[in-house]
Order: structure tokens, then C-alpha cells, then sequence
């Protein structure tokens, strides 16, 4: 069974519902007809004027039958909705009559329902730049109680079953933070040890990337990975993670043994921690073109609750995938 399936089979077996803010977009539509019929989300809501987007579904050639539609400018939750965004975002400003205009934003709307549980994950991006879907996310979901910082992984599918888990691992952070401090490398740490429990479904063996292992090189580049695994041992004490690690002592068994001997992680890790984005970007792209690997995300991670951002680029069955791991971080 690939990670897709299992993820699908998943989201299927829990049930949760699911809101997709771009109602009029002709793959996110096509999307949520798939995502309802094959019963990944017991139910699903597209957000926008409800003739728009049932002429959007009717151009497309999608039938909405079984999908919900919410037109955020009549819906009876208008003004519940505008008080706690107003309530959130006050101390900058913001009036109640400006909260009451901007919460119909789709974007927005989408996300105080997940907030207020009326939705249990929302996808969106297929039409809206990263940077909104993530001010929607920051301002009103919010991030998980002691984390400061969302992050992203990916999920890496090698053909080589020998790598990770039966050929899965989890690579992070490789989206979303360009230069982490300390603290935000360990909480990028251990929020992908929460998405490595999620998404392989397996206890996490963490490797803290460097270009040295164990005090082979010295520059303040190390320190800062040591630092950060200090404090991830500090707040994760019975986490498996060790570092500082070469790529290659942390994943073959043989390297592990000569350059860190006695480690409970070299040569046996699921889960890497990149030092700053672009060694994780280009990790993984690496990964993805040289070795064949399938390269599922980014899904982001930290948040209290689960949303996750498309690429602009996204396939219909690129949709159906996200909604379908989204909706599994909602246990």
C-alpha cells in the first residue's frame, strides 16, 4: 500500500470534515467531489456566493450533490464569527466593523471554522498565494499551545525500501522557515516527530543534520544544531534524536557505526532535521529527481489545528492527497 492509500484509508476510518475556501475553483471542486464520493471526509464545505459556485461546479462538470456551501457574506454565523475575530485581532486595531468585512474573506472564514470546530482541517492554496493561507492560519488557528513557530515537512517515497520506514521518511523543514533560530530548529524537531507518528504511523528516529558528526568539524553552524538538540532532549526527553549528523551517518548503518558509534539513531533514521531551508529544499528536491523518490508536502506542522497550503500548480489528485493527510493530523 503507497503512503497516498494508507493516508486515504486513514482519513477515511476517522471521519473528519473537511473546508475548502476556493468553492470556485475548478480543481479544488473536482477535488471535493472525489474527496465525498470516495468517503475520505464525511463531509465537505466549499466556501463562497452560492451561485457562483454552483456555476463554477456546472462548468466544470461537477455535481455538488452531498457537498455544502457557505456564502460567508449570508451565513446566520456572520456575526458570531466576526466577534471572535474581532476579540483576536483587537490589540492591533481592528474594529468590529472591520472584522465583520474581513472575516468573509474565504481564506479567513475557513479558518475560524476550524478553529471553532466547525471544520476539522482546511486545504486552500490552488488560487491564493503561500503567504495568505499562512497569515490565515497564524492569525486565527493559531499555533499549538508552547509552539511559536509553524513549519512544514515532506513526506519522501524511495523506491529503495531499505531508507526510513519500508522506504519512507519525513525531511523538514524545507518550505516554510529560511533561517531558524535555535529555538525554532527544535520545535521544527519535534513537530516532525508529531508528523513522522501521523504519517508513517511509526515511533520517530530523529537525525539533526550537519556537515559534521560528532565534533568532526567546529563552527558556530554546529553549535547552533547542538543547541537546538539540547533543548529538544530538554522538552522532548523521551524522544529517540540525535545529533550533530552527516546525511550519511545518520541513514546507512555502516557509516553510523564508524562516525558515531554507540548513537541510538546513526544509521537508522525516518526523520531529518535540515539545518536552514535551503539544505532542506535542496535535500529533497535532490532526493526527489536523482533517487526517484515521491515527494509528498509540504504539509505544515505546529499548528494548533490542521491547514495545509497547495501549490498554485496543484493537480486535482494533488488536492485529493492533501485533503486526505491533512485530515489525518485531526486525531
Amino acid at each position: 500500500m503507497t503512503f497516498t492509500e494508507k493516508m486515504t484509508e486513514k482519513a477515511r476510518s476517522m471521519g473528519k470534515t473537511l473546508v475548502l475556501p476556493e468553492g470556485t475553483e475548478s480543481r479544488t471542486l473536482r477535488a471535493a467531489r472525489i474527496v465525498t464520493d470516495q468517503k475520505i471526509s464525511s463531509k465537505v464545505t466549499l466556501l463562497g456566493e452560492t451561485g457562483a459556485v454552483n456555476k463554477a461546479a456546472e462548468d466544470a462538470g461537477v455535481s455538488l450533490d452531498g457537498i455544502s456551501i457557505v456564502d460567508p457574506f449570508t451565513s446566520p454565523s456572520l456575526e458570531d464569527y466576526a466577534g471572535e475575530y474581532h476579540e483576536l485581532r483587537k490589540h492591533k486595531g481592528l474594529s468590529l466593523d472591520d472584522a465583520r468585512k474581513k472575516i468573509t474573506d474565504p481564506l479567513l472564514w475557513g479558518a475560524m471554522m476550524v478553529r471553532r470546530n466547525d471544520a476539522d482541517a482546511m486545504v486552500a492554496g490552488a488560487e491564493n498565494a503561500t503567504a495568505k493561507v499562512l497569515v490565515a492560519g497564524f492569525t486565527i488557528i493559531k499555533t499549538a499551545p508552547g509552539v511559536k513557530s509553524a513549519s512544514s515537512c515532506f513526506v519522501m517515497d524511495f523506491p529503495d525500501s531499505n531508507w526510513g520506514e519500508d522506504g519512507l521518511m519525513v525531511f523538514s523543514d524545507c518550505a516554510t522557515i529560511p533561517e531558524p533560530t535555535v529555538e525554532q530548529l527544535a520545535e521544527i524537531t519535534t513537530a516532525s516527530a508529531a508528523s513522522c507518528r501521523t504519517f508513517l504511523q511509526v515511533e520517530p528516529v530523529v537525525a539533526m543534520l550537519s556537515f559534521s558528526t560528532k565534533g568532526s568539524a567546529s563552527h558556530p553552524l554546529v553549535d547552533k544544531v547542538l543547541e537546538a538538540l539540547a533543548l529538544v532532549k530538554k522538552n522532548a526527553p523521551d524522544l529517540l534524536v540525535d545529533g550533530e549528523l552527516q546525511l550519511d551517518a545518520a541513514v546507512v548503518p555502516s557509516v553510523g557505526e564508524k562516525k558515531a558509534p554507540g548513537s541510538p539513531v546513526a544509521g537508522k533514521a525516518n526523520t531529518l532535521i535540515f539545518p536552514d531551508l535551503q539544505a532542506g529544499n535542496i535535500g529533497y528536491k535532490i532526493a526527489q529527481r536523482f533517487a526517484g523518490a515521491g515527494a509528498y508536502g509540504p504539509f505544515l506542522q505546529g499548528f494548533a489545528k490542521p491547514i495545509s497550503d497547495l501549490s498554485r500548480g496543484a493537480s486535482v489528485d494533488d488536492i485529493v492527497n492533501t485533503c486526505a493527510v491533512t485530515l489525518t493530523q485531526a486525531e
